[in-house]
C-alpha cells in the first residue's frame, strides 16, 4: 500500500497516565498542509521511552472536523502509554 505524504490522516489519540487516569480520546488531523503535533507527540514519546530526555511538553492537536485545537501539556514521566488510532482511507484500487 502506498501513501502520499500529502494525504490527510485522521487520528484519535488517547493518553494513559500513572494511576489509571486517561486523557482523551482527542480527534486530530494531520497533513503537510494542515499542521498538527499529533505525529510529533508519538515520535517524541517513543524517543523518551528509548532513553532520550523529553524536549517538549506542549503539543497542539488540530481537529479540522470540529474546527478546534486541543492543547496538551504532558510530562512523559507520568505517561504509561499513548494510543494513536489512525483511520486510513480505503482505496479499492490497491
Amino acid at each position: 500500500m502506498q501513501s502520499s505524504e500529502n494525504a490527510l490522516t485522521n487520528h484519535e489519540v488517547t493518553i494513559c497516565l500513572e494511576g489509571g487516569a486517561v486523557l482523551g480520546p482527542f480527534n486530530a488531523t494531520w497533513s503537510v498542509d494542515t499542521g498538527s503535533d499529533v505525529r510529533e507527540l508519538a515520535r517524541e514519546y517513543d524517543a523518551f521511552l528509548q532513553g532520550e530526555p523529553q524536549k517538549r511538553y506542549k503539543f497542539h492537536l488540530h481537529d479540522t472536523y470540529t474546527n478546534t485545537v486541543h492543547t496538551l501539556i504532558v510530562n512523559f514521566s507520568k505517561v504509561t502509554g499513548i494510543c494513536d488510532h489512525v483511520r486510513l482511507k480505503h482505496n479499492p484500487d490497491n
